[in-house]
């Protein structure tokens, strides 16, 4: 989980830097997808860390999880005050759409693994 945390800060710092230094956010896409990666990677961390009943760091993934809400409000200033007019709107119907094909990506891999398992034996 702290190496997840460690991509998302590093990435949300480059973010920043190239805001600051007058660049526009598509100069950094690559940051900002990586930012969005560790922030899902965090997310289901914790969801199958709580699935197993594994209650060990509590408040190091509340306190991962609470830093990646403050900078993706950041992000959202960054977006709204930096970005063209409902940039962010559109940044976060990508993302659902991004989000439910990855989902189903991971189904049709779990049921064609399942499927090979099952001719095999």
């Amino acid at each position: 989980m702290l190496a997840e945390l460690a991509a998302a800060n590093a990435a949300f710092g480059v973010i920043k830097s190239f805001i600051s230094n007058g660049k526009e956010l598509a100069s950094c896409g690559k940051q900002i997808s990586d930012f969005v990666f560790a922030k899902e990677q965090i997310e289901k961390k914790a969801k199958k860390q709580r699935a197993k009943g594994v209650r060990t760091n509590d408040l190091e993934e509340f306190m991962a999880l609470e830093k990646i809400k403050q900078q993706e409000d950041e992000l959202k200033q960054i977006m709204i005050y930096a970005g063209r007019p409902g940039l962010w709107q559109d940044w976060q119907r990508f993302q659902a759409e991004a989000r439910k094909s990855r989902r189903y990506a991971e189904k049709m891999a779990q049921k064609r693994k399942e499927e090979l398992l099952e001719i095999m034996g």
